[in-house]
């Protein structure tokens, strides 16, 4: 039985899917931790928030999209299997993982496979 935290995640991605990664804000808890293996840590929704805006400009001028391969969760914590694409380059795998309180995030990490030589 799918639980919230897969089911906020689920939606998460379907907001990616569109490129506009500012409106993935709305699924942050206030005093929500992000926490990316290149980008940095961020604290808060308004920091978040930064961080998102960010990387829309970059994903859009790097020819970067993502796509999520498998998602699996529970009420409180969910990961997702996914695949970065960029021009150029071979595909790279990553995974999230997410933990969920009262249908926000309230921690998001990304872990990235070593990019090949």
């Amino acid at each position: 039985m799918t639980g919230e935290a897969q089911r906020v995640i689920e939606e998460f991605w379907r907001i990616q899917d569109d490129g506009d990664y500012t409106r993935l804000v709305d699924l942050f808890a206030e005093d929500a931790l992000l926490e990316d293996p290149i980008w940095g840590r961020y604290e808060g929704r308004e920091a978040i928030l930064g961080f998102m805006t960010t990387m829309v400009e970059e994903m859009d001028s790097r020819k970067v999209h993502f796509t999520v391969d498998e998602i699996c969760g529970d009420t409180h914590a969910a990961w997702a299997r996914w695949t970065m694409h960029m021009e150029g380059h071979a595909p790279r795998g990553g995974v999230g993982i997410y933990k969920v309180e009262g249908g926000k995030m309230t921690y998001y990490r990304d872990y990235m496979d070593p990019a090949e030589e």
